[in-house]
């Protein structure tokens, strides 16, 4: 029997370093593993529990399909889905909100911190959150989630709402747990927190140009002198070196402490390294997106296939919980 692994990113824009390093190598390393199951989707209905703009929606959802198969993933070896278009997501995830308390989901550290960022826009959809996600996980029976360091407080979630409708409807639901990459926390350009799609200038997407990027990089925040205590910006550098120049990062570490370091030099060959790194993906995200076709073809055949399963499981949960079929 293979293990299935879900995983998604919400469609809030184009695909940043943070995602492909947190999310998307892990995504990678398993759909190349022959003992896992993959899905991974578009989390559209996520993207809604924000300010979002309903103009440019479509036109996000279709580039996060587009940015998936230009980093590498396979639609012969991975479900690829848009969310929404599968319904029992929605569906199983009212049925996970009768084992949730309303008391739970306040207490959850990313809806405290949205709740800061959009005060006016605090809904039902932005605390169900987290029963979304569970939903999203549970339902094609996933026990390995390759997300970020930020989503175990959701991960948690998960697992006790699997616990609980294991042990009040006895259910077969795994207890999910995170698969880790290297870049599961990548910093901000600023030096303060983690890379986000809702923080400008604080990312680097995968299709900016080389130039974009030794920009982005040379305006990271950095001493006037080398030495001393590292500040935010400095460590953020320093963690791009380690993920990006990691045979290099020693001595640069030591030329710092020795006051001798051009933060300049470091800069632009992180900014080297990280375009050469993203060249390969830049080429092939050009000829897909020229493919319009093949992009349609994905999404409609990961929509089939992701219902085959959802609603398989759907019906299994009704059926414990005494729902009419």
């Amino acid at each position: 029997m293979k293990s299935t692994v879900l995983s998604g990113i919400r469609a809030t824009g184009k695909l940043h370093l943070g995602n492909y390093l947190g999310a998307v190598k892990g995504m990678l390393e398993l759909q190349d593993k022959d003992d896992f199951q993959t899905y991974y989707m578009v989390a559209d209905l996520h993207t809604v529990t924000t300010p979002y703009e309903k103009t440019t929606l479509r036109g996000s959802i279709r580039n996060i399909i587009i940015d998936y198969l230009s980093a590498g993933l396979d639609p012969q070896k991975s479900t690829l889905f848009i969310q929404s278009m599968v319904h029992e997501h929605i569906e199983l995830s009212y049925y996970f909100s009768t084992v949730t308390t309303v008391a739970k989901m306040q207490h959850v550290t990313t809806f405290k911190d949205k709740v800061k960022q959009h005060p006016e826009h605090v809904t039902m959809a932005l605390l169900n959150y987290p029963v979304l996600m569970s939903a999203d996980i549970l339902l094609y029976k996933a026990s390995l989630v390759p997300v970020g360091i930020d989503q175990e407080p959701h991960l948690e979630i998960a697992r006790e709402v699997a616990r609980r409708m294991n042990q009040e409807y006895g259910t077969s639901f795994p207890e999910p747990r995170r698969f880790a990459t290297k870049g599961e926390y990548v910093p901000s350009l600023s030096g303060e927190g983690k890379m986000s799609k809702s923080v400008e200038g604080s990312y680097i997407n995968l299709t900016d140009s080389h130039e974009e990027i030794t920009k982005k990089i040379r305006s990271i925040p950095t001493a006037t002198v080398a030495g001393g205590e590292l500040t935010g910006g400095l460590r953020s550098l320093f963690s791009f070196a380690e993920l990006f120049l990691p045979d290099q990062v020693e001595n640069y570490r030591n030329a710092f402490q020795k006051g001798t370091l051009k933060f300049v030099e470091l800069k632009d060959a992180v900014a080297d390294a990280i375009y050469h790194d993203l060249e390969s993906i830049q080429e092939k995200h050009r000829a897909v997106e020229q493919n319009i076709s093949f992009v349609d073809d994905v999404i409609a055949d990961g929509a089939q296939r992701a219902r085959l399963i959802a609603s398989k499981t759907l019906q299994e949960v009704k059926e414990k919980m005494g729902m009419p079929l």
